[in-house]
């Protein structure tokens, strides 16, 4: 039997231990209101924003800061478990997942933003069992910073050894960090790779399905949700179907793009199609307010062809111009005959005369 090769082993550990953290960090960061908590087995430990000049009890870090302008904090971490805990503490990125949420970069994934510009006092911290302590850390914007809004975390992280022979699995737990760095704030949002699909129904006279798909993209500068509605219509706007009510989309950070698919039922088959799909975009301010801005819309064609109702009118027009034809041919051969018999009397007509003649 042959071994395995062990640039396959080491690949494949690599491939498990970036699963494995990616579930933890899924499944791990706290962004709540209560101080996050991960607990398993004797392991267990909280994170909470500390209690400053910037308020009490926060769920998580939000701070207006000029280009080259800097902010202290801090963050305490307790140990709740029965066993002493090595957390390693670090900052990083956030994007927005496929299922919409909040994650963050792992420790090694390439943070450009807050992960780089919030620095943790200690990269660890040492707790023993009911211990706590105020980690402080600082946030430097870098001068030419570009204005707008950026997210990211600070993390504190457990490294354990998982059932797999060389595979680390990383239990992460943080606070979300959201710095809007001063300047013209511009948020946008455009509605893009818009297209409809439809599916028709075998009922000729009846009503299908339509699809309509797009991408949300935030081509501005601050964090942007966005209020959904969705028609198709057929030309000159007659017999609008309109999707109904859509939930929001998720808060896309600058850049981020949302792929949207939304059913619309009971579309008639008009041949040619539009959908219009009109976003309002929404604006969260430093005071939590959510203020709405100008929509968006924007609208493309499709077709809608009732196969079903053509192949019935084929069929019928094909009906009628067989049974002309049939009635046609039987006019025609019924006249043959006629003329036939004339012929015939006319000849027997001229026999008789010539017999009496003689």
């Amino acid at each position: 039997m042959h071994s395995p090769d062990p640039r396959r082993r080491s690949a494949t550990a690599r491939l498990l231990t970036a699963a494995l953290t990616l579930l933890a960090a899924l499944t791990l960061v706290g962004l709540g209101a209560d101080p996050a908590l991960a607990a398993e087995g004797d392991v267990a430990w909280t994170v909470r924003t500390a209690s400053n000049s910037y308020g009490a009890d926060r769920s998580s870090y939000s701070y207006a800061v000029n280009p080259g302008g800097t902010v202290e904090d801090a963050l305490v971490v307790a140990n709740r478990g029965t066993a002493p805990l090595d957390l390693a503490v670090y900052a990083a990125d956030g994007f927005t997942t496929g299922a919409g949420q909040l994650d963050l970069l792992p420790k090694d994934g390439k943070s450009v933003a807050v992960g780089v510009w919030v620095h943790a006092e200690r990269a660890a911290v040492v707790l023993k069992p009911g211990e706590s302590v105020q980690v402080p850390f600082k946030v430097t914007v870098p001068a030419n910073a570009t204005p707008g809004d950026y997210v990211g975390g600070i993390v504190s992280s457990l490294t354990q050894s998982g059932d797999a022979a060389g595979i680390n699995v990383d239990r992460r737990l943080g606070i979300r960090v959201k710095l809007r760095v001063g300047g013209e704030l511009k948020p946008s949002l455009a509605v893009e790779d818009l297209r409809v699909d439809y599916a028709g129904t075998a009922n000729p006279l009846g009503k299908g399905d339509a699809t309509v798909t797009y991408r949300i993209h935030n081509t501005g500068n601050a964090m942007l949700s966005a209020q959904q509605a969705v028609s198709v219509a057929g030309p000159f706007g007659w017999l609008r179907a309109e999707a109904g009510q859509l939930a929001p989309s998720p808060q896309l950070l600058p850049g981020e793009s949302w792929e949207v698919s939304v059913p619309v039922h009971g579309v008639a088959p008009t041949v040619g199609l539009t959908a219009t799909v009109t976003l309002t975009p929404l604006l969260v301010d430093a005071s939590g307010t959510t203020s709405p801005l100008a929509q968006v819309e924007a609208t493309a064609g499709g077709w809608a062809v009732p196969w079903t109702l053509l192949l019935l009118i084929v069929v019928l027009v094909a009906v009628a111009v067989g049974a002309r034809v049939l009635s046609h041919r039987g006019h025609a051969q019924r006249k043959q005959r006629e003329d036939a018999r004339v012929q015939e009397a006319v000849e027997q007509a001229l026999r008789e005369k010539e017999t009496d003649a003689n």
